[in-house]
């Protein structure tokens, strides 16, 4: 009934235990839901207003396939000021999200038996949506002694005539690993002595707003300038602007590219909702502030959490640079007993056990990365207070 692409996807680990932290929440139990990416703070009121003025004054007619003209006019001025990316308007796409964008872009470019480099831990949807298009994930090895960061000789025993795109996340879902500019200048070395040479990369800056220490932010578009007809941006506003809910990413990319993608959007959604442009369109043109702000209280969060787990013996945590996650390492509690009687054999099963001791996680095989699991801190001191005590708590009753 199903073509084959489409009967091999799974469900999203993590939409699996959300569904089941919200079961568990609606049948009066106490959980301390970690597993969405989602900041907890409100979009912004100038966004929101801006919004609202976009609705009284008409703005809700069609725009654009690839998003209106003030939108990617303010992106393109985005890039410039803030990655020093000089592009126009048509070297723009607007999506409804950065997860179409991605899927326009593995769409249009995508034969069966493609491969997709990607490094693992990664965000479940790049494997998915590049095997809905015949492409192939080969996942990239890294470890948490060195923070989940892809090591260039990695990269370059990686590729062959069958790549067709490398997947740079940074700072990373679910690991918060950020790469530096030299780092990616690491990976630019490799990317152009390699000889193939007809593969894209695929950056994805999501949580570029959300980087800690006071270290900078890097994209490979601005390491690399002699690459950036091989190299397709991806950003949005749902992390650093708390929009999850407005639907707008957006990629800066090769023309021939951007205009690929723009035909294959015509075909699915026409555009993004016009008031969320305008919304999207507020919240880069206007005050950074109160993102400067959001990323210092997600660094005081991770430092709260690493603190509580460096005293849980046993559990190996690398500290991210950036994003709002933990990746913890708890290969050491697999093949423990649980109180009841259990084996929690995998981190599928640790997931459920913690679950229900009143703490929801996604488990690391979800990411490509058995054996680990992850957790969002975008909630409250008090709430991650009690998700650590609780955490330690259940892992230490294993036996």
């Amino acid at each position: 009934m199903f073509s084959k692409p489409i009967a091999k996807l799974r469900s999203s680990p993590i939409q699996l235990m959300a569904e089941r932290t919200r079961v568990a929440l609606r049948e009066g139990r106490s959980v301390v839901d970690m597993t969405l990416g989602e900041p907890d703070f409100p979009t912004p009121q100038h966004v929101g207003e801006a919004a609202i003025r976009a609705i009284v004054t008409g703005e809700t007619r069609y725009t654009p396939v690839n998003g209106s003209v003030r939108l990617r006019e303010a992106i393109a001025r985005k890039f410039q000021r803030d990655n020093a990316i000089p592009c126009t308007p048509a070297d723009i796409t607007v999506g409804c999200g950065g997860k179409q964008v991605i899927y326009q872009a593995f769409l249009a470019t995508l034969e069966p038996g493609d491969e997709v480099l990607i490094p693992a831990p990664y965000w479940a949807s790049y494997a998915d949506i590049a095997s809905m298009h015949g492409g192939v994930l080969k996942s990239l090895a890294t470890s948490p002694d060195a923070g989940y960061a892809l090591q260039p000789q990695t990269l370059e025993t990686a590729i062959t005539a069958r790549t067709k795109w490398l997947v740079l996340n940074s700072p990373s879902n679910p690991s918060g690993t950020a790469y530096t500019a030299a780092q990616l200048s690491a990976f630019a070395e490799v990317i152009r002595a390699s000889r193939h040479q007809n593969f894209l990369v695929l950056v994805d800056d999501i949580y570029e707003h959300i980087v800690f220490d006071g270290a900078p932010f890097a994209t490979l578009a601005e390491v690399a300038p002699d690459l950036r007809q091989r190299i397709l941006t991806v950003n949005g506003v749902s992390k650093a602007y708390s929009m999850t809910g407005w639907r707008v990413g957006y990629g800066c990319g090769p023309r021939a590219l951007i205009d690929a993608m723009t035909k294959i959007q015509m075909q699915i959604n026409s555009h993004t909702s016009s008031v969320s442009q305008a919304a999207a369109a507020a919240a880069l043109e206007g005050p950074q502030d109160e993102v400067r702000n959001r990323c210092q209280v997600f660094q005081h969060r991770r430092d709260l959490l690493l603190r509580r787990f460096d005293a849980i013996p046993q559990l190996h945590t690398p500290r991210p640079g950036g994003a709002f996650y933990l990746f913890p390492d708890v290969r050491a509690f697999l093949g423990r007993t649980s109180p009841n009687g259990r084996v929690i054999g995998d981190d599928m099963a640790l997931a459920s056990y913690l679950l229900d001791e009143g703490v929801a996680v996604v488990p690391g095989s979800g990411f490509g990365m058995p054996g680990f699991i992850r957790l969002s801190y975008a909630t409250s001191d008090d709430r991650l207070h009690l998700a650590a005590d609780r955490l330690a708590t259940a892992l230490q009753r294993l036996s």
